[in-house]
């Protein structure tokens, strides 16, 4: 199996040039998995794959994280043959969040009958899920109340944190075995998101080799974390994966 992860957005809420923050998993060139939905993020994706995704995992529900579901409700919803389909994964712990966030406004059509979950196979994890044949982890990160979002791992092969403050005590079991590691930063760090020195002060220089930096604030902060030595993903970089281990990968495990 050939992976990659390719980087859609890299940009932080503020940071519109930049794409909202998204990435879909490839497998054999071919979309996975979408890893949030943006406002522009749906855009991003069908031109890149020409059709809408078939699977999203959502990390929290801040709004240039999931402002897109809106419009990927009318996406597939109008489409016959991928109407309730459409697999949306997140944490348990969203599922209220989501739902008074994008999915309670009174008619989601104006002519009535239907409801919003109706357009996805909305699918609650907690430890994690099975898709395609592939298990990946779901953690909890540092991202303003606790519970409220969560990362996204794939062993062997990649971690996404989504937003979050440094999270060294998750990463040592998650990218404890060479993956690359996508990592939410800024030059300067807030209450909100890691920034260099916070990475420098909790991380390890093995693991740090390993980062990808993304949902920075513009072209310029990009330069300047590059300046510091670590490598920033690009809009639109897609980024080649190891396979994963065997244990993540239904096809090794036997029948139980």
């Amino acid at each position: 199996m050939n992976l990659a992860l390719r980087f859609l957005g890299v940009g932080n809420a503020q940071a519109v040039a930049l794409g909202s923050a998204c990435a879909v998993i490839e497998r054999d060139d071919s979309p996975l998995l979408m890893i949030d939905c943006g406002p522009d993020a749906l855009t991003s994706f069908l031109e890149r794959y020409q059709s809408a995704p078939a699977a999203l995992f959502i990390t929290h529900a801040h709004m240039d994280h999931v402002g897109g579901l809106e419009r990927l409700f009318f996406k597939t919803w109008f489409d016959g043959e991928r109407r309730g389909k459409l697999r949306v994964y997140a944490h348990a712990a969203l599922i209220p969040v989501l739902q008074s966030r994008v999915a309670d406004y009174p008619e989601v059509l104006a002519e009535g009958g239907a409801n919003f979950w109706d357009a996805f196979q909305l699918i609650p994890v907690s430890r994690g899920f099975w898709h395609e044949g592939l298990w990946f982890d779901v953690f909890p990160t540092r991202h303003h109340a606790p519970m409220t979002s969560f990362g996204l791992a794939l062993r062997g092969s990649m971690v996404w944190t989504g937003d979050t403050r440094p999270i060294p005590e998750a990463l040592s079991a998650v990218a404890a075995a060479g993956e690359l590691v996508a990592h939410d930063c800024v030059l300067h760090g807030n209450p909100s998101h890691s920034g260099v020195d916070d990475l420098e002060r909790e991380y390890p220089t093995a693991l740090r080799e390993r980062l990808v930096l993304y949902h920075y604030g513009s072209l310029d902060e990009a330069e300047a974390l590059r300046g510091c030595g670590y490598r920033v993903a690009n809009r639109g970089e897609g980024i080649t994966l190891a396979n994963p281990h065997a244990e993540a990968v239904l096809a090794s495990r036997g029948s139980g």
